[in-house]
């Protein structure tokens, strides 16, 4: 069965296997940032990020073919998502932002996808859309001014600009068409190595430093590079695609609003980072900001169908 035989009414309900599937896929990223703050202590933000989709593309590239794309899509995909999102995510986790607050921050992502839906395919920008951004913008600014050793204004804008680019990921993937998401990844991995090794090998110590890390690292980090390609790149995308091929975009497409929730939540249980009053706030307003952005048009055709009251 695929998702245009599946009827499109309130009541569609996602079967529990696959229910706890999406959930698990969320918990993997949330629980994610955690995992990518531990193995920071072992390799450089730009090292690590290369090493990612070393492994994320070698050796499953000589098992699976090329999806029919054009090779400027993969390397605008692999470029966006290696370097722009994960390499200026692993920079900022790495001293300037807390785990926690940047699997919230990074969530802006939905705004720049809207974005440049807009500049591209010419939509207009909704009331609620506006509304939706100056709430999460709301929520952006309590965690401006509340920034300190952990969290500084550098942290905060470099996660949003890790949001930036996984707009332009997410809207460059679309563009791509119905395709085999899984081989997507893998063969756009291919693209995101060789800038990020060279911006590890400029700014991060050179030859020296990248093989002195490489062979002393422990076990527990490189099985954080492999959770990283595997675990969060691999399984996550791929699991996503194949529930997204099966039920309503609609159904399926809340969940990754528990990513922050699972971010935090694990950043405060592992990392013992605080969730003072401020940051739940500032959390909240955020995910305010995207529900209202994503349930606003089927609450309001809901409530257009909805027969007037005697």
């Amino acid at each position: 069965m695929n998702k245009t035989s599946h009827p499109k009414d309130a009541h569609y309900q996602l079967p529990l296997s696959h229910l706890l599937l999406a959930l698990a896929i969320v918990a993997v990223w949330g629980t994610n940032f955690v995992v990518i703050k531990v193995s920071l202590t072992s390799f450089p933000p730009f090292l690590f990020a290369a090493l990612r989709y070393f492994f994320a593309l070698l050796p499953l590239v000589f098992f699976i073919p090329r999806p029919k794309v054009p090779w400027s899509n993969l390397c605008v995909y692999g470029l966006a998502v290696g370097v722009g999102q994960f390499g200026i995510l692993y920079f900022a986790i790495d001293g300037h932002i807390s785990p926690g607050l940047a699997s919230l921050v990074i969530q802006t992502q939905v705004f720049f996808t809207i974005a440049f839906a807009m500049f591209f395919a010419r939509e207009r920008l909704r009331l609620y859309q506006a509304v939706a951004v100056a709430v999460a913008m709301i929520g952006l600014g309590i965690i401006a001014v509340h920034t300190d050793a952990a969290t500084t204004v550098l942290g905060l804008a470099l996660v949003v600009f890790a949001g930036f680019s996984w707009g332009i990921a997410n809207t460059t993937s679309r563009r791509a068409g119905n395709i085999n998401m899984f081989a997507y990844v893998v063969w756009a991995s291919a693209f995101a190595i060789p800038p990020l090794f060279l911006i590890s090998w400029i700014f991060e110590g050179g030859w020296g430093m990248m093989s002195g890390s490489i062979a002393s690292a422990p076990v527990g980090a490189w099985l954080g590079v492999l959770w990283q390609a595997w675990g969060n790149t691999l399984f996550g995308y791929a699991a996503w695609a194949w529930l997204l091929a099966r039920h309503p975009a609609a159904v399926v497409a809340p969940a990754p609003l528990l990513v922050p929730i699972f971010g935090m939540g694990a950043s405060a249980f592992f990392l013992s980072e605080p969730l003072p009053v401020w940051k739940l706030l500032a959390a909240g307003l955020v995910i305010a900001g995207l529900l209202v952005n994503l349930f606003w048009p089927t609450l309001q055709n809901r409530l257009r169908k909805s027969p007037p009251q005697a």
